[in-house]
């Protein structure tokens, strides 16, 4: 496999999107975390320290496009099965002991998805309008799951942080449906051995 072209304005709408993701359910984890011991926080945050040590070292092997489309597909899926599983099995301790875990095996890949992506995009108006659609699609996100959350409440009658929770799950499926797609139009794949 070969990735042939990178379309920075596809990227900007991956990026928005991928943005309105982490708007929405920011919020949503404090909910599924409760049954967490602070320790496990703690752990945590050791493995994340020490793995975004390791992908560091290998920054100079990593920072390609292929690697970079590999890892950004890699996070993006990961985050995909996160939202089905808590959808399929959603306020156990493993629940939540596996979406926190999940979630800090793609903060690992965090700086160095940072950092390749403005490699990539170079220009200073890539740049400056990568952090718009980022900003825009985070602020975007974080009303949308207010209003959310109050309509669930006043059009519902939907109290409970748990159901409103559970519910949003079924959006937040869709958004990273939506974030997966412009990831993959973002950029031009050639498989090996295929004209």
């Amino acid at each position: 496999m070969r990735i042939t072209s990178f379309y920075p304005r596809r990227y900007f709408w991956y990026r928005f999107f991928n943005s309105i993701f982490t708007g929405l359910s920011v919020g949503s984890i404090f909910t599924i975390y409760v049954p967490l011991k602070p320790s496990i926080y703690s752990v945590g945050g050791i493995l994340l320290a020490a793995g975004m040590l390791v992908v560091a070292r290998f920054y100079e092997k990593l920072m390609n496009l292929r690697n970079f489309f590999l890892i950004s597909v890699f996070v993006e899926a990961v985050v995909l099965f996160l939202v089905i599983f808590f959808l399929l099995k959603p306020y156990t301790y493993t629940t939540a002991l596996l979406i926190y875990a999940g979630y800090q095996l793609t903060f690992v890949f965090g700086s160095y998805l940072v950092r390749t992506e403005t490699i990539f995009l170079k220009k200073k108006k890539f740049l400056s309008l990568l952090d718009m659609y980022k900003q825009s699609g985070y602020l975007g996100g974080l009303v949308v799951s207010f209003l959310f959350y109050q309509g669930l409440e006043r059009l519902s009658g939907i109290e409970t942080n748990q159901e409103k929770v559970y519910l949003l799950h079924f959006l937040l499926l869709f958004v990273e449906l939506v974030v997966i797609y412009t990831l993959l139009r973002s950029f031009k794949i050639r498989l090996d051995g295929l004209p």
